[in-house]
């Protein structure tokens, strides 16, 4: 562990379940070892023949990023980011788990860069609310899309863009920077023909694994957050998963119980539950990488297997109050990952106060983060004697290296979990059917 300290894994209570509709016995998850190494090896043909980048994304030169950060936070008091799916759920977890939760709201000596706002669907209630908020002659928008044909992203930026354009004339191309493919797609053309500033998206990185290029970089970088530190991170979890090891390899073995979970167990589901608010928006960013990545209709070979688990964002301890009921006593069809941090970044304590009430009276004296990770270690022990799967990723503290880690961890482990079920965890063909419908629809 380097003294930045290690985002790790605790599978042990899955092994020590008793009921065996929970369990995955040890010898079970080492029998894949030769399934993991199969897929770890396709993973390798893949990365050198360019089809794949997202492992190379921690050794990138991050200056042009920083350059024109530096630029926003210098020029700008808000910077709008349009973008949708992989071009925003990366960039909206790493603003939540990284900036102050009410950056846009502390006064601008206080917060590190401008008011950050994310644009991703094309509400239009929502759009006004934003517009009425910007301060629009002071106003730097980031539009986003690899492709650059993605409608919601497009619809909303022309909006924004004709309101720009209103109010500060033929300067507006100075305020936009587009993040989008590096060497095609409709909004790279746009961009040169306007004069817009480009931050690229490499050719061989699909959207979901986007989070840690410029269309996650930048907008942090905006806000003030250490970018260096999340690479360095993603770095270090890189090297460690690296190794054809199910004991130093935490993405073979996360991908391994939760794809033995699946076969063996029936557990369709996976609960992806963290005990600290600000990584509540990962679980939504995770939703996505597993579902896209994993649904398939066919595997990589075109027989029809229709895999995948279903991916559910939780956020304890608040979904213990919605969700743990349907949890301990509903379909024994989940599996439970929680997230933890051993420190917040703030300690409040818990006056003493109103002795005569049991409950102040306990919780007097003890901190609120105290709190937070009893009620996590509670639930999940309260799930394992109900016998259902739980598995716990713990990391030292919500910081940028630890977040760092925490998602190339996820990538990694979607990514063999795709190698061990045989289908390609980076298209999507499934999504295209809505796009032609959506577009027959405005033809009308």
């Amino acid at each position: 562990m380097n003294r930045l300290g290690a985002v790790e894994i605790d599978d042990r209570k899955i092994f020590e379940q008793e009921s065996p509709a929970g369990r995955i016995a040890r010898e079970e998850l080492a029998a894949l070892s030769p399934r993991l190494s199969e897929a770890q090896d396709w993973m390798g043909r893949m990365e050198k023949e360019g089809r794949i980048g997202y492992r190379t994304l921690p050794d990138q030169d991050v200056r042009p990023i920083l350059r024109a950060a530096r630029r926003v936070r210098e020029a700008a008091d808000d910077l709008v980011v349009i973008g949708i799916g992989g071009s925003s759920l990366g960039a909206v977890a790493l603003q939540a788990a990284l900036a102050h939760p009410f950056h846009n709201l502390l006064p601008r000596k206080t917060r590190k860069g401008p008011r950050v706002f994310f644009l991703e669907n094309p509400d239009p209630d929502y759009l006004a609310a934003v517009l009425d908020t910007l301060n629009l002659r002071k106003t730097v928008v980031n539009v986003v899309t690899k492709s650059g044909g993605t409608a919601e992203t497009m619809a909303n930026f022309l909006v924004i863009r004709k309101v720009l354009s209103k109010a500060v004339g033929k300067k507006h191309a100075e305020r936009v920077i587009a993040t989008t493919d590096q060497d095609t797609g409709d909004l790279l053309v746009i961009a040169r023909e306007e004069g817009y500033a480009t931050l690229p998206v490499p050719s061989n990185v699909g959207g979901r694994f986007s989070t840690l290029t410029a269309v996650g970089l930048f907008p942090a970088a905006a806000a003030g957050i250490d970018i260096r530190g999340l690479l360095a991170g993603a770095r270090e979890m890189r090297q460690r998963t690296g190794a054809p090891s199910m004991e130093t390899n935490a993405a073979w073995r996360l991908a391994g119980i939760l794809y033995l979970a699946d076969k063996l167990r029936g557990k369709r589901a996976v609960v992806f539950m963290p005990y600290a608010t600000a990584l509540r928006e990962v679980g939504f960013w995770f939703r996505q990488l597993w579902a896209e990545s994993l649904g398939k209709a066919r595997d990589r070979e075109g027989r029809e297997v229709h895999t995948g688990q279903t991916p559910i964002a939780a956020s304890g301890p608040v979904d213990q109050h919605s969700q743990l009921q349907l949890y301990m006593e509903g379909p024994d069809d989940k599996v439970y990952v929680f997230v933890r941090a051993a420190r917040f970044g703030r300690r409040v304590p818990i006056p003493r106060a109103f002795s005569g009430s049991k409950t102040c009276a306990l919780l007097g004296g003890h901190e609120l983060g105290g709190l937070m990770n009893a009620e996590q270690a509670a639930t999940e022990e309260a799930l394992h004697q109900a016998g259902r799967p739980v598995i716990r990723i713990d990391l030292p503290a919500v910081s940028p290296h630890a977040v760092g880690q925490l998602l190339f961890l996820l990538e990694e482990a979607t990514v063999v979990a795709g190698g061990l079920l045989r289908i390609d965890p980076f298209d999507q063909p499934g999504v295209e059917l809505s796009k032609i419908l959506t577009k027959r629809e405005l033809e009308k």
